[in-house]
C-alpha cells in the first residue's frame, strides 16, 4: 500500500532552511513511492488549522518541518487521532526534536525512517488557559522570569538565535520583580514569592536549558521546578547550571512531580513549546500516551 505523508511546513523557519528541507524531503518521499501533501500556514493559527485539516485526511504521518512552535501547532491536530507525529527540526531551539530523537543522516535517510513508521506513544500536557480554552503542549511551560525573557526577545527587531535569549535574560534582570505565586501540584501547595515556575513533560526549553532535567514524556507525570525569591546575582548564576540540569538541589530550587498543576499569580503571560499562552490562572494536566511520536533517528 502506498504511504500517505502530510508535511506541515513553516517556510520562514531557520532563515528559510525549512522550505529547502521540505522540498528535498518531498522529493525523497515521492521517489520512494509515497503520496505527499504539503501544508503551509501563514501564521501560527493558520498552521494549527492546517494541522487539523491534514490529520482529518488520515495520513500515515503528519511531519512538522520547522521549529518547536510549528511542532506545537501540529500537535493540536494529531492528539487522540492515532496519526503519528514526526519532527524534522529546522528552527532555533529544536528542544522537542532532541527530546524524541533528532533525525540523522541525509534527507533520503530521514524519508526512509518516516516510511518505516516506527513510533513511541508519548504523553502530552492538556493546558486550560485563563479564558477556559484548551491547548496541548509537548515540552515545557514557562511562567515568570523565563517567560518574560521570551516576551522581550520576541520584540527584538533582529533575530539573534540562541544569543538572543542571553541578551533578553540580561535585559529582563534590570526590571524583574519576584512574583507572588500560588501553585498546586496534585493538591500540594507552594504559596510564596518566586522567580519562575516551569512545568515539564520533557526536560528542556530555550535551546537546551535543562530546566526539568528528570522529566520523562512516558511516565504519566509532570515535573515542576519552582525557583524561590532570592538575590538577582545568585539567580543569574543559576542559569549556566540549568543548561546541564545541575541547578536541581540548590536550596532555592523546589522540585515537585504530579499529574495536575495549577498556577496562579500576577506573572504575565506564560509560554509553552515556545509559543505565547495566556497569563495565569493556568491548569496543566498530563494526558498519558495521547500522541504517537515517529522515531526518525535511523
Amino acid at each position: 500500500m502506498t504511504s500517505h505523508i502530510a508535511l506541515l511546513v513553516n517556510p520562514a523557519s531557520g532563515r528559510r532552511r525549512a522550505a529547502v528541507t521540505a522540498v528535498r524531503l518531498k522529493e525523497a518521499l515521492r521517489e520512494a513511492g509515497a503520496r505527499v501533501h504539503v501544508y503551509t500556514g501563514k501564521s501560527a493559527a493558520d498552521s494549527r488549522r492546517m494541522a487539523r485539516l491534514a490529520a482529518s485526511d488520515g495520513p500515515d504521518a503528519l511531519v512538522a518541518v520547522g521549529g518547536d512552535g510549528l511542532v506545537h501547532q501540529a500537535l493540536q491536530g494529531v492528539v487522540d487521532t492515532g496519526v503519528p507525529l514526526g519532527v524534522v527540526p529546522t528552527g532555533t531551539g529544536n528542544d522537542i526534536a532532541r527530546a524524541f530523537g533528532s533525525p540523522r543522516g541525509s534527507v533520503r535517510a530521514v524519508a526512509e525512517a518516516l516510511l518505516a513508521g516506527r513510533t513511541r506513544a508519548a504523553d502530552a500536557v492538556r493546558l486550560r488557559l485563563a479564558d477556559g480554552t484548551q491547548r496541548y503542549f509537548l515540552s515545557v511551560l514557562a511562567c515568570g522570569f523565563d517567560a518574560r525573557v521570551n516576551e522581550r526577545v520576541n520584540t527584538f527587531r533582529f533575530k539573534l538565535g540562541r544569543a538572543g535569549y542571553l541578551v533578553g535574560l540580561l535585559s529582563e534582570l534590570r526590571a524583574f520583580q519576584p512574583i507572588d505565586f500560588e501553585i498546586e501540584v496534585d493538591g500540594r501547595r507552594i504559596d510564596k514569592p518566586g522567580m519562575l515556575v516551569a512545568v515539564g513533560n520533557t526536560c528542556a526549553y530555550g535551546g537546551g536549558i535543562h530546566i526539568c532535567p528528570d522529566a520523562d514524556p512516558e511516565d504519566g507525570l509532570l515535573d515542576v521546578v519552582f525557583v524561590e525569591q532570592g538575590p538577582l546575582g545568585r539567580f543569574l548564576r543559576m542559569f549556566p547550571r540549568a543548561y546541564m540540569g545541575s541547578h536541581i538541589g540548590l536550596p532555592e530550587v523546589v522540585v515537585e512531580r504530579g499529574a495536575t498543576v495549577t498556577i496562579r499569580g500576577k506573572a504575565g503571560v506564560a509560554y509553552a513549546d515556545g509559543e505565547r499562552m495566556s497569563a495565569p490562572p493556568l491548569v496543566c494536566e498530563v494526558a498519558p500516551k495521547v500522541v504517537e511520536m515517529l522515531d526518525l533517528t535511523s
